[in-house]
């Protein structure tokens, strides 16, 4: 029988009571008449290369008496989620063996208890908030992300936009926000968690890139200390936990727990890992044990290679906007600087999130990460013109050094380009050289070159928020716009009345010592996101479900020509994960663009027939045809 926890004190935080008890499971080595059939790795006995698998397997256990039971924990497992909830701020911490894909479906399938249940939703999300909505049956009403101008990337949605949209929709049961995104780039949420508790409704965070946050004073704020109502963190991500291992986190009155273990319990395997559990385990007791120590060597990494970076001005590393200095206005002749996009959903970038660029263009983020690589370096993600490089408490100085020789020898020998203290100056550099890492002008191409953006007249420039009157309410006779996984009805507005106005105004420096033109970030207001629409600050409801279309309704196009079609599959460029087009959605002519500029730079997609991009599958409603 296990032993009974639930009215026990905690036990001290340098424990892991779950790697404990299968570190006694191990030492005991009793005969095993129980799955899994390895029988503790014994079935690898001789096998040549198969002693780290062995190790593992050692620890590979099932709910037998002393491991307790994930979905109805009363022993060690409970005991190890108390801990978590005290380590990270929580009320109720659960493990997470599918990492925060299982979480984010979980916390939908809990906050949308009912088919047709509406909730706000940040429209840049991972697909599997997409799946949550589909599985519940949900309608979303998707509040269009803020753009930071500096970057051009997709940040998170105003508060306004919040603000508006449960105005317009009273009945939606909560609120769902990525924080931060991918890059690192975020906020703090406490004014998001005071708009949904005074509209009486759960704030439901994706932070699988934040599980750290909170746990040092050089990093942000965490969703909880904020005052989310429920939570989701990655642990293997930005913590030590083994791949798939997260944790879900809840504090508060709004959400029915009895609901979310439930739905845990659905969507998560009833054989769960404990090799995965117990590294849940170790990653907490880590940075439990260690407190804000656990991260000195990691943060000491990273700034070792910020401050490398400084010496190669042909790269540029993102940071949040700067406030206007005397001496930046003086500079400028005393006039004021450019408006900067949405700069209260960037104030915070996450030290160990290290975004790099070529300031200059002519390198593309894709193009630099296979140089780095080559290199013996392997970034974390890129995307048209900036590569992530994931810094963490396990990084080392070592690892900084390499890869700032690295970028030196890219820079020196593939680029052209002196070291920072040559007599050479920057503007020297040219997109002209040789080298295969350099992209040609036609690979480059953006929308300053002679191409004419997307226009739309100035009776089209409705303000961002719109009114409750101007958009579809949920007692609307209107059928809401249809997602599925297979693209049902296309949605409400017309290309014409998604499109922006495309800025005249110039991109915000990074820093202002950033002053000569050709050190400028690159990105204009329609480059290097996943996720930038073409719509109004909120969506009227779109309803999901699993509904299928018949393969002889749909038509494979190339991406040259499906601008103004709808959309018959979901594309998801991966990584980040984040769908930049949705089935049943019209794609615009700037999109089509970006789906034929991401296959021109091969990146990689998922959900789509075609993960390169040749074709894009689209509903048959223009009788074009595939062109050879």
């Amino acid at each position: 029988m296990s032993i009974e926890y639930k009215d026990a004190q905690l036990r001290n935080k340098e424990s892991a009571p779950l790697w404990e008890a299968l570190q006694n499971y191990r030492q005991k080595g009793r005969a095993s008449f129980h799955v899994p059939g390895h029988k503790n790795g014994k079935a690898y006995m001789g096998v040549t290369g198969a002693d780290l698998l062995m190790d593992v397997l050692s620890v590979d256990v099932t709910e037998i008496t002393g491991t307790d039971d994930l979905h109805q924990p009363d022993g060690v497992i409970l005991e190890a989620q108390r801990l978590a909830a005290d380590c990270f701020g929580a009320e109720e911490s659960f493990f997470l063996v599918g990492g925060s894909t299982v979480g984010n479906l979980a916390m939908i399938l809990t906050v949308c208890a009912q088919p047709g249940d509406l909730i706000l939703v940040q429209r840049n999300v991972h697909k599997s908030v997409l799946n949550g909505l589909m599985l519940a049956g949900a309608q979303a009403v998707f509040l269009d992300p803020e753009v930071d101008a500096g970057s051009g990337l997709a940040i998170a949605p105003s508060l306004a936009a919040g603000s508006a949209a449960l105005s317009a929709y009273p009945k939606a049961k909560g609120v769902l926000l990525t924080m931060p995104n991918y890059y690192g780039m975020g906020t703090d949420l406490t004014a998001w968690s005071e708009l949904c508790h005074a509209a009486g409704i759960p704030l439901l965070v994706d932070e699988a890139h934040g599980a750290h946050y909170g746990q040092h004073p050089d990093l942000p704020r965490h969703a909880l200390s904020c005052g989310a109502d429920v939570v989701v963190q990655s642990t293997h991500k930005m913590l030590a936990a083994m791949t798939m291992g997260a944790m879900l986190h809840v504090q508060g009155p709004r959400l029915d727990r009895a609901l979310l273990r439930q739905r845990l319990a659905m969507v998560q395997s009833s054989s769960p890992s404990y090799p995965v559990m117990g590294s849940l385990d170790l990653a907490r007791r880590l940075i439990h044990a260690q407190g804000p120590s656990a991260f000195t060597a990691g943060l000491a990494a990273v700034n070792t290679f910020k401050r490398g970076l400084a010496q190669l001005p042909r790269l540029g590393l993102l940071q949040p906007p700067q406030p206007r200095t005397p001496a930046a206005a003086s500079a400028a002749g005393g006039q004021d600087p450019p408006p900067q996009a949405g700069p209260a959903a960037y104030t915070h970038q996450d030290p160990f999130k290290a975004v790099i660029y070529d300031r200059t263009g002519a390198l593309s983020g894709f193009a630099l990460q296979r140089a780095l690589e080559e290199r013996g370096c392997v970034p974390e993600m890129s995307d048209e013109h900036h590569v992530v490089l994931l810094f963490t408490l396990g990084s080392t100085e070592e690892d900084a050094k390499h890869l700032l020789q690295a970028l030196q020898h890219m820079v020196e020998e593939d680029l052209g380009e002196q070291p920072a203290d040559s007599n050479e100056e920057p503007d020297q550099l040219s997109s002209s050289d040789s080298s295969p890492l350099v992209q040609s002008p036609q690979e480059l191409q953006r929308t300053d070159s002679n191409e004419e953006p997307d226009q739309i007249s100035s009776a089209d420039s409705s303000p961002p928020v719109q009114s409750p009157q101007e958009l579809q309410r949920l007692d609307s006779n209107e059928e809401p716009v249809q997602i599925s996984s297979a693209a049902p009805s296309p949605p409400v507005q017309s290309p014409q009345e998604l499109q922006r106005t495309d800025s005249n105004e110039e991109p915000d420096q990074i820093s202002s010592a950033d002053s000569s033109p050709q050190l400028r970030h690159p990105a204009t207001h329609d480059v290097s996101t996943w996720n930038i629409f073409e719509a109004q600050s909120y969506s009227e409801p779109v309803a999901f479900h699993l509904g299928t279309l018949d393969p002889k309704e749909l038509t494979a196009l190339p991406p040259e020509q499906c601008a103004g079609e709808i959309a018959g599959e979901t594309i998801v460029p991966y990584p980040p994960g984040i769908p930049l087009l949705y089935a049943g959605e019209r794609i615009t002519p700037k999109q089509a663009k970006r789906l034929v500029r991401l296959k021109d730079l091969g990146a990689k997609c998922q959900g789509a027939a075609d993960p390169a991009l040749r074709t894009i599958l689209v509903r048959n409603t223009s009788g074009k045809q595939v062109t050879s």
